[in-house]
């Protein structure tokens, strides 16, 4: 096999590392050189491990200073010169914007992967309106554009952003491995633990969250609610410290922390909770399902792909606390066979839709037809 390149782009190496490490380890395993291009966090050293090269990359994710994406745009071009990779994925709003120009410049085909609308969708900012346009100018370059559920291609093709739209798929979310997530049985206890797993974002719905959970502390108190993902980040919607330090003394939740590894505590929950205003398709939300964890979601994009309503579990009202609490308070007080039952058609459905290697052999398949190199 020629030496194949692989670059991977995307706002954080994290998201290379938890999502999409069953393509890294089929790329490297197969001699590919891959590329991750980020900004550094935790998850250098363990791709590092796996046979990556790692490029650090300063994205602000929050700013809207042009000057700023000027420089990401700029260490782009000057990679992709000097590295030449056969091919190049990116992920998130300015990696696949600035990325996909400078792919072009550099004369490299690239491929674009909405993994979730967000702010753009979301907000009615003159950012957000910014943020079409150039969506607009840079997905007139790349050799595909993937959505990783149908309303997000829908979204994009209403507001005429794809230039060329038989260049736009839809490949179904990014899969879970379903051995690393095998199918644990619920755990036996007098407590009932929902668990919401993500970044702390006002968007993942966590206020609807903390206010369902305040509503129902008073009547059912052996129902506990946790938070579990990084408080801070970059990004326009994040959460503080100080935030959840507050839901804390009040006892409303219980906040985890950051956890390298999810299952122990999705073993541990009854119930996975995602509030969510929009998704690509939410990862922790099939890695729930495939550990037989029934799932309480909003009616949105993403979500509404992973969760069958009232077969795996329950769809709520958008930006409704009042409505989630209905929901959990459903879950909470169905029998345990009621909720194994759920558990089982979850794990069921994550096996027919979402198998990774179904994602993968759709990724060495664009490989080869793009490069021409067979993997």
């Amino acid at each position: 096999m020629k030496n194949l390149r692989i670059a991977l782009v995307c706002n954080t190496a994290w998201a290379i590392y938890t999502y999409r490490r069953g393509l890294l380890r089929m790329l490297t395993a197969r001699g590919a050189q891959v590329t991750i291009i980020a900004p550094r966090d935790r998850t250098f050293e363990p791709l590092i491990e796996m046979g990556c090269r790692c490029v650090e990359l300063l994205i602000a994710s929050k700013s809207t200073d042009p000057r700023k994406d000027l420089k990401t745009l700029l260490a782009l071009l000057k990679e992709y010169r000097a590295t030449r990779p056969h091919l190049v994925f990116h992920y998130t709003i300015k990696a696949n914007i600035y990325g996909s120009i400078a792919a072009m410049l550099a004369r490299v085909p690239s491929i674009a992967v909405t993994t979730g609308l967000g702010y753009t969708f979301i907000q009615h900012s003159r950012a957000a309106q910014i943020a079409k346009l150039m969506y607009r100018l840079a997905f007139r370059f790349p050799r595909e554009v993937w959505f990783l559920n149908r309303d997000d291609h829908q979204a994009f093709a209403n507001e005429r952003l794809l230039a060329h739209p038989d260049r736009a798929h839809v490949l179904h979310g990014e899969g879970v491995d379903l051995t690393d997530f095998p199918f644990t049985p619920m755990p036996e206890r007098d407590d009932f633990v929902f668990i919401l797993i993500g970044r702390l974002l006002w968007d993942k719905g966590v206020q609807e969250f903390v206010d369902a959970a305040r509503a129902l502390k008073a009547r059912y108190p052996h129902a506990r609610f946790q938070l579990l993902g990084p408080v801070g980040v970059d990004n326009p919607s994040a959460i503080t410290r100080t935030d959840v330090e507050k839901w804390e003394r009040k006892g409303i939740i219980e906040y985890l922390g950051e956890a390298h590894d999810v299952r122990p505590l999705i073993a541990a929950a009854d119930c996975v909770v995602l509030p969510s205003y929009r998704e690509g398709v939410p990862r922790t939300l099939m890695e729930a399902a495939a550990m037989g964890r029934p799932i309480v979601a909003t009616d949105v994009s993403g979500c509404r792909e992973v969760v069958d309503d009232n077969i795996t579990g329950y769809l709520c009202k958008l930006r409704s606390a009042d409505d989630l609490a209905l929901k959990l308070e459903r879950m909470f007080t169905l029998s345990s066979d009621e909720r194994a039952t759920m558990a089982h058609r979850g794990r069921q459905k994550v096996e027919r839709e979402f198998d990774e290697n179904t994602v993968v052999a759709r990724y060495k398949g664009t490989i080869h037809a793009i490069t021409g190199i067979s993997l």
